[in-house]
Order: C-alpha cells, then sequence, then structure tokens
C-alpha cells in the first residue's frame, strides 16, 4: 500500500467551517498523491479547542473539555471525507471523555476509519509525566486492538506507548502487519525517543512503522504548546527493506505529507526470508510470549 504520514501544525479556527476546509485539504492532498492510508498524529485534535474561544483553549481542562465535545462531529467529517476520497485515516487523537472508561477523566483516544465507513477506536495505555500530572489524563480501556482492514492488518501505539517493546509485541502476535505511532513531542529530544521507539518495533516485529508528529509553535494552548518533529516510514533493515531501515522521512519541522510504498509483500518476504528472523524468534528469550490482550476489529 501507499501511506501518507503528517507533520502536522495546530491551526486557529474562527468557525466550523475552517476546520473542515482544512480538514478536506489535507485529506484531499494526501489522497492525490496515491495514498491510501493517512496517519495524523497524537492530539492534532486540540486546534478544535480554539472554537471554544482563547480563554477555553488557554485552560488546560476547559481545552480537554471543548475538543472531547466536538469529537463525534469531527470524527462524522473524517469518515465522510474517507468514503469520498477512499482511503483509511488514522484520525489526530484526542482527550475524550468516556465514561465507559473512565467516570471523570479522558483518555487519550485517536480512529482509524476504513473508506467504507467501518471505524473503531485506540486509546494510549501508558501516559506520559505531563499527561498523569498536572493533566491527569487517564489511561485507555487496557485493550489494544488490531484492525483487520483491505491493505492488511493494522495496530496503533500512540506516542509513549511505542516505546514499550511488550505492547508492540502484543500486535505482533495478534498478526500486525503495520504499527501506526501518532506523536506529540515538544522537544528534539522527544522527538528522538518516539523515532527510536518506532524503529525498534519495526525491527523486532519485521513490520512497517509510521510515525506521525506535530509542528511549530502556538500561543493559545497549554497542552500542546509547541511540536518538534516530521513524518517518518519504517522497516527492519533487512532483506526487500533499506539498509537504515528508514522507508521515507519528512524535514524536521516542515509541514506536509510523508509519502512512501510499504506493500505486504515485502513484509512477509523479510518475515520468511530475511537475514535475521526477529519476529519469530522471539520466544527464545526468557519470558516468551506477551500476556497482554489485543482485540479484534474488523474494518473490511
Amino acid at each position: 500500500m501507499r501511506v501518507a504520514t503528517a507533520a502536522y501544525p495546530l491551526d486557529w479556527f474562527d468557525d466550523w467551517s475552517a476546520f473542515e476546509a482544512k480538514a478536506r485539504a489535507w485529506i484531499s492532498d494526501g489522497a492525490g498523491q496515491g495514498a491510501e492510508l493517512l496517519v495524523f498524529p497524537e492530539y492534532g485534535a486540540m486546534e478544535l479547542a480554539t472554537l471554544a474561544g482563547r480563554g477555553a483553549a488557554l485552560d488546560l481542562e476547559a481545552s480537554a473539555r471543548a475538543v472531547s465535545k466536538m469529537i463525534p462531529k469531527a470524527d462524522a467529517l473524517y469518515i465522510e471525507l474517507a468514503r469520498e476520497f477512499g482511503v483509511h485515516i488514522l484520525t489526530p487523537s484526542a482527550p475524550v471523555f468516556d465514561p465507559s472508561v473512565h467516570a471523570t477523566r479522558p483518555v487519550n483516544r485517536t480512529r482509524l476509519i476504513a473508506p467504507n465507513g467501518k471505524s473503531d477506536v485506540q486509546d494510549k495505555q501508558i501516559m506520559t509525566m505531563f499527561e498523569r500530572d498536572p493533566w491527569d489524563v487517564s489511561t485507555g480501556s487496557g485493550l489494544l486492538k488490531l484492525f483487520d482492514t483491505s491493505l492488511g492488518k493494522i495496530g496503533v501505539l500512540i506516542c509513549y506507548d511505542s516505546e514499550f517493546p511488550l505492547l508492540g509485541r502484543a500486535l505482533i502476535e495478534a498478526g500486525a502487519e503495520y504499527i501506526l505511532v501518532p506523536s506529540a513531542t515538544e522537544a528534539l529530544a522527544g522527538y528522538w525517543r518516539v523515532r527510536i521507539g518506532a524503529i525498534s518495533r519495526a525491527l523486532e516485529g519485521q513490520c512497517v512503522t509510521v510515525m506521525a508528529s506535530i509542528v511549530g509553535e502556538v500561543d493559545w494552548s497549554t497542552s500542546v504548546e509547541a511540536g518538534t518533529g516530521m513524518g517518518g516510514i519504517f522497516g527492519p533493515p533487512d532483506t526487500g527493506f533499506p539498509s537504515t531501515g528508514v522507508i521515507a522521512e519528512g524535514t524536521l519541522n516542515q509541514a506536509g505529507w510523508t509519502i512512501a510504498d510499504a506493500p505486504l509483500s515485502k513484509i512477509a518476504h523479510v518475515r520468511a526470508q530475511g537475514i535475521v528472523r526477529n519476529s519469530t524468534h522471539w520466544d527464545e528469550q526468557m519470558g516468551g510470549k506477551s500476556a497482554i490482550p489485543v482485540t479484534y476489529c474488523d474494518l473490511r
């Protein structure tokens, strides 16, 4: 398949139509370059807080609640655009207040949407220090999900989650061929931590990982004041893939799509005939198989 991953700047919107126009322009651009899967970054939805005014956008709690209220409408828009342009979309993640997960606190949630309109969500599993205090974002439902799509089997590790190998391994054991890594990192060190995590998961699982980033600075938010990063598409440095493991990468802090082909056939080939067989030989370590549960979601 051809995948597009975003280096995404947050914008101020005076009204809903401005956000709708931005979403349409980005998806039209990616689809116009042949992408079949479009990956947006972690907390990219925080720009929706601007629709509640500057005071709300600047307040940590008020911005989370304002964004959460807009997510059903935003999801409906992305579903419409996925159908219109015939693409899969991983939506910008958002703080979402879901009483079925936590009575009073939000989770960090993204949604994978297929062009047939089917979709399901993935919540972040492990919170960063800022998400713990002062933001008090809740751990998600505790479930990783494997999304079975017409493009292949896809898992999602939101930002910090990608730095934990057992989460990635659980997805690989469930059958993941692609792992999407939407991220929001303020400093260059944070970007590299997530990038190293994404590359490591590609090596261990002999799969393709896709990292998206927030880029640029805003003066209306205390949750995402700045973003450092770029898009990246990674594979194992082995048979059929670049020697560096970097299939494609953007330019640091330059907004736009990073696009590359990442066919399933190469993943199957490296797992069966690679110079090394990390995915197969994982169980030879002490500890064996992952005990982390994964839920199956059919988006075909």
